[in-house]
């Protein structure tokens, strides 16, 4: 028997087939081979076709099906993840009245500013724990606002795996996570936060029916069965937006625990059970995939964008052009790279620096000392202190942090990034080779509340290696300090 599960991006859609008893990943693929194209009709729009979506979805699923030589008929259900804070809207047939505004579109930016000063921060902080934002909620209003006739045949809104949902089973239902994700959660009263709505001049009534996760949420029609290949009836059972299904499929439930990525931009997601923040605008927080009314997990989530981005520029840059090469000169450099210090925030503004811009920069560059070799250990390092960095203030807003689990990705492939993050947080670092498709896929059996056999599972099949804090931790601390102190000044 087998599960599937979706991870729907904005560059392409996912798919994953695993075994049901144990886990193990049978098939994993994506479509388009190119990536789905992003529409931008104005400056800092991004917007995508949700029948796009669907139409991926259908290859990809006749296509791993296929592929992996099974039968259909032994598909037991489905899991999603699906990129986050997208709008969809949707009329009485379910057909989408406009493209989808997804997670990267800015045009709401000055809406959720206004809300958050109109409605108060003390309000918005202790009962959405969140600034309203550039979040599905205020994209919202924006079409309210800026496309009245197709807000007048809105029949329900909804995030962009509700609608893949819809697609599969006919059904439209959203999830408690997933509404908090568009900053649409009230976690005081535990409800739909119906007051910012009627704040926006949204009607309450366009708000989904609300379904749990890990339980049957809708089941399988004719006519999504016929356009996948899927076998009718068959329930989806989970559903959750990319970062926390990214915690989900690293085994991160828990307390403590913490899922971070390291790719262009880098996201630090710490699980805790504190429902306050003092963190409204720099952490963003969602209820987690394991959220209810009596456990009430959250994910409190840091974004850095300036990460992975600074290391690929050198790449390009560079004459070694390889991280291979690079990784090898790195580490013939002390820690510290002998006073070289990068700050790697050259990627726009950054959410956790009070949205400022303040650039990449490169200080105490000797050019009779310095090579090649120190560039890449100091931009290694900056990267990694802005990874502490971010920790700090995560610390600093009720998360602990006990143990840190993280994908197999290129950052945390490198000894010097992952050694540097290990040692200055004195925790470990676990890596694990899997992929948001996969974890959608095995959380598809979490119906039997096992979240022991589940995580057994993932460090079963998927765990590659640990790193933990090294002995001499002095160096790196006194490397820490110097970066700051230069951040610090930029910031002044």
């Amino acid at each position: 028997m087998y599960y599937i599960g979706y991870d729907l991006g904005s560059s392409s859609v996912k798919v994953a087939i695993v075994d049901a008893s144990t886990g193990q990943q049978i098939i994993s693929l994506n479509e388009p081979s190119s990536e789905m194209e992003i529409l931008a009709p104005e400056l800092n729009w991004a917007e995508q076709d949700p029948n796009m979506w669907w139409d991926y979805i259908c290859i990809a699923t006749k296509r791993a099906i296929k592929e992996a030589h099974i039968d259909a008929s032994k598909i037991q259900g489905i899991g999603i993840s699906y990129q986050m804070h997208g709008l969809v809207v949707v009329d009485k047939a379910g057909e989408p009245l406009r493209n989808s505004i997804i997670w990267c579109d800015s045009r709401a930016v000055e809406i959720g500013n206004k809300a958050f000063d109109d409605l108060g921060h003390d309000k918005c902080t202790s009962q959405l724990l969140n600034s309203p934002g550039n979040f599905t909620a205020s994209k919202l209003k924006w079409v309210r606002d800026h496309e009245p006739e197709v807000y007048s045949k809105i029949h329900k809104y909804m995030l962009p795996g509700d609608f893949i949902a819809l697609k599969l089973t006919g059904e439209m239902n959203t999830t408690k996570n997933g509404l908090s994700e568009g900053i649409l959660w009230d976690y005081k009263k535990d409800e739909v936060a119906n007051w910012l709505l009627e704040y926006y001049g949204v009607d309450t009534a366009l708000t989904p029916d609300i379904v749990e996760n890990f339980t049957a949420q809708c089941h399988v029609n004719e006519k999504g069965a016929e356009e996948t290949g899927l076998p009718v009836g068959i329930p989806i059972t989970y559903r959750a937006g990319d970062q926390p299904n990214n915690a989900l499929s690293l085994n991160v439930f828990n307390d403590g625990e913490v899922a971070a990525t390291g790719g262009t931009s880098g996201v630090i997601y710490a699980v805790t059970n504190q429902k306050k923040s003092k963190e409204a605008s720099r952490i963003n927080h969602f209820a987690h995939v394991n959220y209810t009314s009596e456990n009430a997990n959250l994910g409190k989530l840091l974004c850095i964008n300036g990460a992975g981005i600074q290391y690929r520029w050198l790449k390009d840059n560079l004459a070694s052009n390889s991280y291979e090469a690079m990784n090898a000169k790195a580490n013939e450099v002390p820690v510290g790279s002998e006073g070289v210090c990068v700050i790697p925030f050259g990627n726009g503004a950054e959410r956790m620096l009070d949205n400022k811009t303040i650039g990449t920069h490169f200080f105490n560059l000797n050019l009779n000392k310095h090579d090649e070799g120190h560039l890449c250990r100091a931009a290694l390092e900056g990267i990694a202190f802005s990874f502490v960095y971010g920790m700090d203030i995560l610390k600093n807003d009720h998360a602990e942090i006990k143990v840190i689990r993280a994908g197999n990705d290129n950052l945390f492939r490198s000894e010097i990034f992952s050694n540097t993050v290990a040692t200055l947080i004195g925790h470990d670092i676990e890596i694990y080779n899997t992929t948001g498709a996969i974890g959608a896929a095995r959380a598809v059996g979490l119906t039997n509340g096992d979240f022991k056999t589940f995580g057994d599972h993932i460090t079963n099949n998927d765990h590659v290696m640990t790193y933990k804090p090294l002995g001499n931790k002095e160096p790196y601390i006194e490397a820490y300090k110097n970066w700051k102190k230069q951040l610090e000044l930029l910031l002044q």
